[in-house]
């Protein structure tokens, strides 16, 4: 199953949903390329939505930690929402649970970014 990824703004947040599976190949380039476009258009601030995400793998996870810093160098942040129990244990079990800001909802995670 693809990655599905859709993006919108809200309130100047870059809000990107994804639906499906983070794992090598086509899905991580996908991800990659949309993020790094987005932070090439001068989006400083973006959330990825993981409430549709089914799986992740570590090719997954170093992705994720790669746009995390890609958006820290270029003065962004790069915020997750909607992580399910699964994903959360993920991170937690990685100590990537540290490195993320994580909100419980997209609302929450918009409005973490100062305004």
């Amino acid at each position: 199953m693809a990655l599905k990824i859709t993006n919108r703004e809200i309130d100047g947040v870059a809000v990107v949903a994804l639906d499906g599976r983070i794992v090598l190949g086509e899905e991580t380039n996908a991800l990659r390329e949309k993020v790094k476009a987005l932070l090439a258009e001068g989006k400083k601030k973006i959330v990825l939505n993981m409430d549709n995400a089914k799986q992740i793998d570590s090719a997954g996870l170093g992705t994720l930690v790669g746009l995390h810093s890609s958006a820290k160098t270029l003065g962004g942040s790069l915020r997750l929402c909607n992580l399910g129990t699964n994903f959360r244990e993920v991170l937690q079990i990685t100590k990537l649970l540290t490195v993320f800001d994580v909100s419980n909802t997209e609302a929450d995670a918009v409005r973490s970014f100062p305004r």
